[in-house]
């Protein structure tokens, strides 16, 4: 007969790796049970367990027992609860198969039993008085124990097994199976004084920590403790005997406990009870006093045992004593994050952990691997202790509990809550179900298609394969939300500002304003207290991101215009779902926003136009565009409107977003000048282009144009409040181009300076042929003729920094062609131009600069400033451009290195005019950004002379350190500016 239609092919194809074996069993149940039914109902159990085969085999052997198998056979809930257990569980399989007896737990539905229960179950399976003080157990009853504890394990297990969703019971089954442990110490415990002489005469308090002092224990786990002892006490409030024998007698107690726990006889074993985390380790004694724990954690702790003290809770033996251990360290525990090293080595000793992993184990570690259980639990405890200092809801031992209260005071965004939250279940669940096979203590997932696909199985999971994926699922998501909670800048800072700085309500708060900084405390307080109050998430958020924004906002030059502008841009988006998220979880977001609002005006002013821009923070790396992408979004959204006056308006809002993009970046020291010059030209060049094209809409038959770029414009050294030098080409046409090119034009500079939201762009024609006086446009042969025959030296000077602007790239090169015989002449200038160059230069750093101020301090005219750099470059390639092409660059710092590459001036000379020329370009772009308007003067105000030193990267209070290098760098331009451009030596 063909295998598939035996009834060993049928079983096969349900479920069975043996169905022979399976055919065996059932046979003869279905001759001897008179009701088919029951065989049906009790195979279709078997076969929706984790393991129909061990399944199989457990019945098998409870056949042994025919009135007790009849008697779960019978109950199609009892069956199916045996049903999971067995094929789940080789281990809780093989012991109910010797001790049938025991399903006796699981005749009915198994209730949990709460902590006061189990501990009575289990005294009194020894023998002991659970209403007794201090209950003492029949002497040789510990297999008892150990039975009671394997019946009460049996029905935990069943209601694990049958829970319709183990994600959701994981935390009622971690509970239950912690107070099981509690109840197995106090019924060892009791043991313990049937054999130790002197028990009555001492106190001992046995405390919980880790999973189980979390009452989250495993099925396996070693059940870490702590033990505390003192004299128990007469009548007459004396101690019955010394410390020393109290502690000794306890010392008897505590290791006759672990004997008890860690055994193995007939009857099974229970777990090892780990004493590790007390003072000194396995050097330390095994019990102490309480005033010698009270000692070594003021004196001798490390941060670490702290931060395992935070679950810490009484177990067994004497509550009272055991309350009075926590509550000595309690105020130590959530004091610790107080230490500024605290977080550095909590996320040091994680990495630890990580590192020591075998090679061949790391990507099988349920618990300690990347991405695991341990990741979850650190995350959440250092939020704890950081936060848990000022807010006392997060002081729970539970990560569960824990999670929840996290996210429900905002500390934790609610979908990273969830993700971190499901996370940690499903690989709860996974640990449960790989300990209770065998129950031994392991944290490896297996790597076998069986024990992955019986895993899969208890998890109501299809496969091997969708076990396996969920799991990696579930570390990819845990890791990344720890590597953005666990090493977070916003929570090293708020672990910075000490405990009682936390709590910004408290009366000291004026006084910590003062010391941080802040000049108008009761402004600040104000701004605080509008941010922070209320009982909204919002606030609570504000709330946990203020102390570390106060202190960040302190670091920079102006933190009382920093809370300021936070307070608008938090009030602008305070309906935004992403912003105080942003704030809280992204990155260096919260710091890279504080810097830039205490920073700068400028940026704040174009900030608060659009604050939703300052989602830009959140990744810096990638602040400035390309001038091609800036170029495309502007045209793009300028084909949104027909109204040229509205597209040239979405073209200037697209360029506020840019100039805030470069001056974020400058602040936050992400571009040096060169590239803050190259950005804003950038942003120029695609402004320029997009709204000429706007224009060009409204002047039907509009020629091609061409717009040259010049001054620091056409040398790609734009400084935040540069206009644009300009002048305008159109092709040799006949007819009116000129005029229609005159309209375009004109149009143009109309919407650019049009009143509007955002800044205004001025085009400025000045430094066209004849100046004011010569046409705004001109063709190709106009300008060919102009500079043949008319041109004047300062022109020449003026279009050596000439370069594509706008517009038709073609014409721009035609007309560059041209002038390239102006302004790099065969043979060099004349002598009689460089005097009149001279002449010029003069005459400018009489009229134009400003009277009443120190020339000195002017560091764009006045001596070895920008002018003096640029002059003297600008005449060194007037006069050799023609014999070294490398000088024919509009770019200032590229001719000096090209000046001396050619052997036109000396390295120490081209490094003194260099470092002039960078930091005065720097100083005003300084200026520009602190004060939101223009100036090429270092600042008469001291604060604001202070202020631009910080943003320079001078220390606070050093000021003086920038006018003293200031004078020295532009002392040494000058002598090269004697000497190079005026002669003198």
């Amino acid at each position: 007969m063909d295998r598939m239609s035996t009834p060993a092919g049928r079983l096969a194809r349900r479920g069975f790796g043996d169905p022979h074996h399976a055919v065996t069993v059932i046979e003869p149940w279905i001759e001897r049970c008179e009701d088919e039914a029951l065989i049906r109902r009790l195979v279709d159990e078997i076969l929706a367990s984790a393991d129909p085969d061990l399944a199989m085999s457990g019945f098998a052997r409870l056949d042994a027992h025919p009135d007790i198998f009849r008697s779960v056979i019978d109950d199609p809930d009892r069956v199916r609860r045996v049903a999971r257990v067995l094929g789940a569980s080789v281990a809780l399989n093989q012991h109910v198969c010797v001790r049938p007896e025991a399903l006796g737990v699981l005749h009915d539905w198994p209730e949990p039993r709460g902590a006061e229960a189990l501990r009575a179950d289990l005294l009194r399976a020894v023998g002991a008085d659970p209403d007794a003080p201090a209950p003492v157990a029949e002497a040789g009853t510990s297999d008892r124990l150990r039975l009671a504890y394997r019946e009460a394990l049996l029905r935990i297990a069943a209601r694990d097994l049958t829970a319709p969703d183990p994600f959701e019971a994981v935390e009622d089954i971690s509970r239950e199976l912690a107070d099981l442990a509690d109840a197995v110490v106090e019924a060892a415990l009791a043991l313990a004084r049937a054999e130790v002489p002197g028990q009555e005469r001492v106190r001992l308090a046995v405390l919980a920590m880790g999973k189980c002092g979390a009452r989250e224990l495993n099925y396996v786990s070693d059940v870490d403790v702590v033990y505390v002892a003192e004299p128990a006490l007469d009548g007459a409030g004396e101690p019955l005997v010394s410390s020393g024998e109290a502690i000794t007698v306890a010392t008897k107690l505590a290791a006759s406990i672990a004997r008890t726990c860690s055994a193995h006889t007939a009857a099974g074993t229970i777990w090892q009870v780990d004493a590790n985390l007390r003072p000194e380790g396995k050097a330390g004694p095994l019990v102490r006093s309480l005033a010698s724990m009270g000692t070594y954690y003021e004196k001798w702790a490390k941060n670490w045992e702290f931060q395992a003290l935070l679950k810490a809770r009484p177990m067994a033996g004497d509550r009272e004593l055991g309350q009075e251990f926590v509550d000595l360290v309690a105020p130590r525990v959530w004091a610790v994050a107080d230490d500024d090293r605290f977080v550095g080595e909590t996320q040091a000793m994680r990495k630890r952990v990580i590192a020591h992993i075998p090679a061949k184990e790391a990507d099988l570690e349920i618990k300690l691997g990347a991405g695991g259980l341990r990741d979850t639990e650190f995350s959440v405890q250092l939020l704890q202790l950081v936060h848990g200092r000022a807010d006392e809801r997060l002081r729970l031992r539970g990560t569960f509990a824990a999670l929840d209260a996290l996210v429900a005071a905002g500390y934790v965004g609610r979908a990273d809550g969830r993700g971190l939250g499901e996370s940690y279940r499903f690989q709860r669940v996974v640990e449960h179900r790989i300990q209770l096979f065998q129950l031994r203590r392991t944290h490896l997932m297996p790597t076998d298609e069986l024990s992955l696909r019986r895993i899969a199985r208890s998890m109501g999971l299809a496969d091997a394969t969708a076990l396996t994926s969920a799991w990696r699922a579930s570390t990819r998501r845990v890791l990344r939300l720890h590597q953005r909670i666990f090493y977070s800048p916003l929570l090293e800072a708020v672990a910075r500002v000490p405990s009682g700085a936390v709590r910004l309500t408290s009366e000291a708060a004026e006084t910590r304003l003062r010391a941080l900084g802040f000049n108008d405390t009761r402004a600040a307080l104000r701004h605080i207290e509008a941010l922070s109050t209320g009982m909204s998430r919002p606030a609570e958020i504000q709330r946990q991101l203020l102390p570390a924004m106060l202190g960040w906002f302190a670091d920079g030059p102006n933190p009382d215009h920093g809370l300021l502008a936070f307070r608008q841009v938090s009030e602008a988006l305070g309906s935004s779902s992403w912003y105080l998220r942003a704030l809280r979880d992204e990155g260096a977001m919260a710091e890279n926003l504080a810097r830039v609002l205490s920073s700068s005006r400028f940026a704040v002013d174009l900030l608060l136009r659009a604050p939703q821009t300052a989602q830009l923070l959140v990744r810096t790396d990638g602040l400035v565009r390309t001038r091609a992408e800036i170029l495309g979004e502007m045209a793009a959204i300028a084909r949104r409107h027909d109204d040229p006056r509205a597209a040239v308006e979405a073209i200037r809002g697209v360029r506020r977003q840019e100039l805030l993009r470069i001056a974020m970046a400058d602040l936050l020291g992400r571009m040096d000048v060169v590239a803050v010059g190259d950005g804003l030209t950038d942003v120029m060049c695609a402004t320029m282009d997009a709204a000429l094209d706007v224009a060009r809409r409204e002047v039907p038959g509009a020629p091609d144009l061409a717009i040259i770029a010049l001054g620091r414009w056409g040398g790609n050294e734009l400084s935040y409040s540069s206009d644009a030098d300009a002048m305008v080409v159109v092709a040799d046409a006949d007819g009116d181009a000129v005029a229609l090119g005159t309209k375009v034009i004109s149009r143009l500079r109309e919407l650019l300076r049009q009143p509007g939201a955002d800044p205004a762009v001025e085009l400025d024609l000045d430094l066209r042929p004849e100046g004011k006086n010569g046409p705004v446009v001109r063709t190709l042969a106009s300008y060919r003729a102009y500079y043949e025959k008319w041109s004047s030296t300062w022109e020449a000077q003026a279009l050596v920094r000439a370069g594509h602007g706008a517009g038709d790239a073609a014409l721009s090169r035609e007309l560059l062609g041209v002038i390239d015989a102006v302004r790099h002449p065969e043979g060099g200038i004349s002598a009689r131009q460089v005097n009149e160059i001279r002449r010029l230069k003069a005459r400018m750093e009489n009229e134009r600069l400003p009277r009443g101020l120190d020339p000195r301090r002017h560091v764009k005219l006045g001596p070895g400033g920008l002018s003096d750099v640029e002059w003297c470059v600008q005449l060194l390639q007037l006069e050799y451009s023609h014999e070294a092409p490398a000088l024919r660059t509009p770019r200032t710092l590229a001719a000096l290195e090209a000046e001396v590459g050619g052997g036109f001036l000396s390295q120490s000379d081209a490094a003194a005019l260099r470092e002039a020329w960078v930091m005065a370009t720097r100083i005003r772009n300084a200026t520009m950004l602190l004060r939101g308007r223009a100036s090429d003067a270092i600042p008469t105000d001291a604060r604001e002379r202070s202020a631009v030193a910080e943003l320079l990267g001078y220390a606070r209070g050093e000021a003086s350190l920038l006018i003293d290098d200031w004078s020295r760098r532009a002392r040494f331009s000058r002598e090269v500016m004697d000497r190079v451009f005026w002669g003198l030596g």
